[in-house]
C-alpha cells in the first residue's frame, strides 16, 4: 500500500473513497464536513438521515466509520468518521487511530482501491497537527498488511502548508 501526500482541497480529489472527519449527527458542520456536504450534494445527507433513522440512532461513535454515496464528488464513496476532541489531560490517540483502522477496514469491504483522508480532528477538534499527522500515518502503516489486497492508496489530503509539512515528517518518520 503506498501512502501519498496530495495538498489542497479533499473534495476535489479524485479517490474511490474519501473520508469525511465527520461529527457524530452526520448531517454536516463546519470544515471538512461542511464542504464534503456542500460539495457533495443532498445525496450524502440523504443517507446520513437514512442511517440515523435505522443504524445509528444515536449517532456515530468517535472510532468508527460508515459509508454513504459520494454524490457529486470525483469519488465513488464518502467514508465518515468522528474524531476525538482533543484534551491534554486524557489520551484519546487510541480513538483517533481508530478513524484511520476503521476507515480502512471499510474501504477494503467497500472495494476501493485509493482513500483520501484529511487530517482528522486536527481542526476545530484541537488535536496538534504534528501529532495528528503521526498517528495518520502510523495507523495507516499498521493496517497495510490487512488491506493490501483491496486498498493500493492512501492519499493523504493536508489543507495548508503547516499541515502539508507535518505530514511529510511524519511519512519520512
Amino acid at each position: 500500500m503506498e501512502l501519498l501526500i496530495r495538498p489542497g482541497d479533499i473534495t476535489r480529489t479524485p479517490a474511490d473513497a474519501v473520508v469525511n472527519a465527520a461529527n457524530s449527527t452526520l448531517l454536516g458542520g463546519g470544515g471538512v464536513d461542511g464542504a464534503i456536504h456542500r460539495r457533495g450534494g443532498p445525496e450524502i445527507l440523504a443517507e446520513c438521515r437514512r442511517l440515523r433513522e435505522t443504524e445509528l440512532p444515536g449517532g456515530l461513535p468517535a472510532g468508527r466509520a460508515v459509508a454513504t454515496t459520494a454524490g457529486r464528488l470525483p469519488a465513488r464513496w464518502v467514508i465518515h468518521t468522528v474524531g476525538p476532541v482533543y484534551a491534554r489531560t486524557i489520551d484519546k490517540s487510541g480513538t483517533l487511530a481508530s478513524c484511520y483502522r476503521e476507515s480502512l477496514r471499510l474501504a477494503a469491504e467497500l472495494g476501493a482501491r485509493s482513500v483520501a483522508f484529511p487530517a482528522i480532528s486536527a481542526g476545530i477538534y484541537g488535536w496538534p497537527m504534528d501529532d495528528a499527522a503521526r498517528i495518520a500515518v502510523e495507523s495507516s502503516r499498521a493496517m497495510a498488511e490487512l488491506v493490501r489486497e483491496v486498498v493500493e492508496q492512501v492519499l493523504f489530503v493536508p489543507y495548508g502548508p503547516a499541515a502539508e509539512e507535518a505530514f511529510r515528517a511524519a511519512l519520512e518518520a
